[in-house]
């Protein structure tokens, strides 16, 4: 899913720290709470938000080389593009393909923009057979996108970057564990996850997840799974048509049950 926009002051923060990466490399330094130190050849930068860091890095304008950060090779080219637009949207808009969407949650209606080229799933979605109708329906994609919001709700998503916080201050001593501090938002979409993955079975479930949790490219999962080229695309609708069933379950057919017997047949009252 695409990485919410920063705050005015944390993309502040963002050109101040790519600014000092450029003079050269930075040192990391844990600061107060979730707050960290860098120290480069240009100066010092001090109460930099751990997440405003993280992200630098996975959006790859910042290196990690060893313990130290340096530039990137996109890293002047960011910095020119954010100080001659005071909009910081200018630049994200060139490499998205933005629809105004609908999205119910839980009976409620809410006016979206969604980005099209987010993931395999959206481009799969626009996809037509050879009548002109849509590859996939809109219940399977719909499956897909619940099953992705879930599994991003329940925070399994694995983490890719190295932390910057202190490794202190994320355990207090005699405090409970993670699992016990998740929230009953991310519990619960954990569980629908896991049912989801057990009405689709081993056979279903991992192509599902590749791509609608992993974002995982059907060329991928072809290789790593070492299957027929374009099968992995008929495996994702036969598995998302599976998962809308769970999600959506048709209505039970109910059988009449008929009584047969010959003409004048009365049934006995006792």
């Amino acid at each position: 899913m695409t990485a919410p926009a920063l705050a005015p002051a944390e993309r502040r923060i963002l050109l101040r720290l790519l600014r000092l990466a450029l003079g050269g490399p930075l040192s990391v330094r844990p600061g107060t709470g979730a707050l960290v130190c860098l120290e480069g050849a240009a100066g010092v930068l001090k109460d930099v938000p751990a997440a405003v860091l993280r992200r630098a890095v996975a959006d790859g304008l910042l290196r990690r080389d060893g313990t130290a950060l340096s530039a990137s090779e996109g890293t002047a080219t960011y910095l020119r593009r954010a100080l001659a637009e005071p909009q910081e949207e200018a630049f994200a808009e060139q490499h998205r393909d933005t629809t105004d969407a609908v999205l119910v949650e839980d009976g409620i209606r809410h006016a979206v923009r969604r980005n099209l080229a987010e993931s395999p799933l959206s481009a799969l979605s626009r996809l037509k057979d050879r009548e002109g109708r849509p590859w996939l329906s809109e219940e399977a994609f719909a499956a897909g996108e619940r099953l992705a919001a879930d599994f991003e709700r329940g925070g399994l998503q694995p983490r890719i970057t190295a932390t910057w916080e202190p490794r202190l201050s994320s355990r207090v001593p005699g405090a409970a564990p993670a699992a016990v501090i998740l929230g009953d938002a991310a519990l619960g979409a954990r569980m629908r996850v896991t049912a989801a993955i057990e009405a689709l079975g081993p056979e279903l479930s991992g192509v599902a997840l590749d791509i609608c949790c992993f974002m995982k490219g059907l060329e991928t999962v072809e290789r790593e799974r070492q299957w027929p080229a374009r099968s992995a695309k008929l495996m994702l609708r036969t598995a998302l048509l599976a998962l809308a069933r769970h999600y959506a379950p048709p209505p039970p057919v109910t059988r009449r049950r008929h009584a047969w017997g010959s003409e004048g047949y009365r049934p006995e009252i006792g």
